[in-house]
Parts: C-alpha cells; structure tokens; sequence
C-alpha cells in the first residue's frame, strides 16, 4: 500500500488535507486547517515541505506562512503580509528565499524576501506593471528574472533584483498575440510554454534576449474540445509540464478547460494533452466530469498520478492516472466531502 497526502486551497477559509491510497485507488479527506479568507493558490517551500505558503485572494490580499504538520495539518499562520493588492490569484517561492505574489485584481504584486527563516516575512517594494487593466496571473523563476504573464497586456514582464531582497524592477517584456490573454507559464530550457485564457490556446516559442528581444510563435494549438455545447464560454486556466522517467519515456504537457456556460457538457470539462517531442503536437482530450477546472497537480514517485478540481459545481475532487506512456489519463478515485477546490500540492 502506498499513501500520498496531498492539501488543497480553495474559496473558502481552510485548507484540505487528503489521503491517496494508490493501491486500492482511494481518494479520503483527513482533515480541514483554519487559514484566512479565500487560500486559493497554496504551494510548498522549494526544499523543504513542511512550510507552505498561501494566498487570501481578497480585495485586501494577503501572504501567509504555515507549518506542515501530522496528516497535512496546518499549524499558523506563523506570519503573514500584506500582498500590497486586491485578489492574489498567485504565490510561488523562488530559490532565493523570496516569495512572489501577484495581485490580479489591481495589476501589482511583490516579491518578499523572508527573513530569521523561510516563515517569516520582511519587507517589500510594490511592483506595478504599466498597463492599464494589467491583469498578473503567475510568476515563474528563470535563472535571475522572474517572468509574469499578464491577461490584461498580453505580454510577459521580466523582472529583475533592483539591488537588494524585496526591491524588483521590471527590465522588459515579450509581447504576446492581441486579445490571447497569457494566463499560465511553462518554461523548458529555453523554450517557453504559454496557456493563454482568452483565446483558449497554447503556444510555444523561444525565450528571447533579455531585456527586450523578439521571438516568433513556432507553434500555436486550440486546446478546446470539439462539438461544444452551445453558447459555452471558455477561458484555459493551469498548464503541467511533465519532463520523461523511466516509466513515462517522452515529456508532455496537460492543460486544462474551463466551460463558463450556459450549457456545460455533461461529460464535464476536459484536460487536453500535448506531445512535446519531437515537436508540440495535440494528443487527445480527457473528460474528467469536472465543472471549471482550475486546480491541477502532477505527483508521485514518477509523476504517475494527477489531481483536479474545478471551482463550481460539486463534483469534488478525482485522481487520474497517466497511462499509454503520459498519453492518455484514466479517473481512479474521486471524493465529494468538498465540492470544489483550486489549487493542490503533493506532500509525497
């Protein structure tokens, strides 16, 4: 029998905890951890996952640092900040013990630096993207810039340290189709990955010379799936990267769907699935039963196993299971005691 726990953020005011059993295909919560208003993007220290960090996606938002404990049991807030912003949809840590959070909402965001340790919060300078409907969506570490794409500008910013922990400037950007609305990132070497809200694609070209290089878009794909009901509405939302392992020889990437409405399809929202060698090619759609997938996480000892959520309806949370070599994906195990959820990170 092998056990994974795994927590989940949502738009509530706790956190889940939830046990994976991979040999009977068992999916149990084990408990709900008190937290602020709304977590709804939570994600682990880079070396050490007994801290987690996570977002109150509020009109004032905050940053919040926690001890893992027993069964994924938060203790905490040990410390939290002030994201400086309305609605963080987004944190993530970077190497340098610095922890990003961008405010949707109000086109702003910080970097913090922590500081006795990686649970409590220094100070930091507010980044402000000049754009008006600047909508910051994620950021992502890339060796010494921090890239955050922006549905609102359609362009990536690349910032950069401004002298010292907490202070970041913006030194350029890498402009994006009109309208696409990048959302998501995935960065391979120097190949960039990006899901784009709007107009429901996935594109790939290569990162440019910094601070304002150009790159053309080699390869541009629809993930939606075909025959749609009528008067759907879509917006992508979380794009994986998946890089190859002894049991999965090729790497691929899954994205995922959001049907708005009116009319959703009874199969659910779907999960599209991409080759990436030896060129980004469209593989098939998964239907997962889910209502507006926002969550997704890839974990175990191999990468073998996927968790979503959507963030309406009450179809809960399912595990899926990579199968034909990272190709396909198969639901094993579901559970409804929380009908939605929207962000995951894997414990084990």
């Amino acid at each position: 029998m092998v056990n994974f726990t795994i927590l989940a953020g949502g738009y509530t005011s706790f956190v889940a905890s939830y046990l994976f059993n991979s040999d009977a295909s068992t999916l149990t919560l084990l408990n709900e951890s008190p937290t602020g208003a709304n977590p709804s993007w939570i994600t682990l220290h880079p070396t050490n996952k007994s801290i987690l960090y996570a977002t109150n996606e509020d009109t004032a938002g905050e940053l919040q640092a926690f001890e893992v404990g027993a069964q994924g049991a938060l203790i905490g807030p040990i410390s939290q900040v002030s994201s400086g912003g309305d609605s963080p949809a987004f944190t993530a840590p970077l190497t340098t013990g610095q922890v990003a959070i961008m405010n949707y909402n109000s086109g702003n965001g910080l970097i913090v630096p922590t500081t006795t340790d990686p649970l409590h919060f220094g100070s930091a300078n507010l980044i402000t993207f000049p754009f008006n409907g600047s909508h910051p969506h994620m950021a992502v570490q890339h060796g010494s810039e921090v890239f955050v794409p922006d549905l609102g500008a359609d362009r990536i910013w690349r910032l950069v340290e401004n002298g010292s922990p907490g202070n970041w400037r913006i030194q350029g950007d890498i402009v994006q189709p009109l309208g696409s609305g990048p959302r998501h990132i995935a960065i391979r070497g120097n190949t960039l990955y990006v899901l784009h809200e709007l107009s429901s694609t996935l594109t790939q070209q290569q990162i440019p010379p910094a601070p304002n290089g150009t790159s053309s878009i080699v390869a541009s794909f629809s993930i939606l799936p075909p025959n749609p009901p009528p008067q759907a509405d879509w917006h992508a939302a979380e794009i994986l990267l998946t890089e190859a392992s002894t049991n999965f020889p090729q790497p691929f990437i899954y994205v995922s769907n959001r049907n708005t409405g009116p009319i959703l399809d009874p199969r659910g929202d779907a999960i599209a699935i991409f080759a990436v060698e030896p060129k980004l090619r469209f593989v098939k759609h998964v239907y997962t039963g889910l209502d507006q997938i926002r969550g997704m996480m890839i974990g175990g000892p191999q990468n073998e196993f996927l968790i979503a959520s959507g963030v309406a309806g009450d179809a809960g949370v399912i595990m899926l299971k990579r199968t034909s070599g990272g190709a396909d994906l198969e639901i094993i195990a579901n559970n409804t005691d929380i009908p939605t959820r929207s962000s995951f990170v894997w414990l084990d």
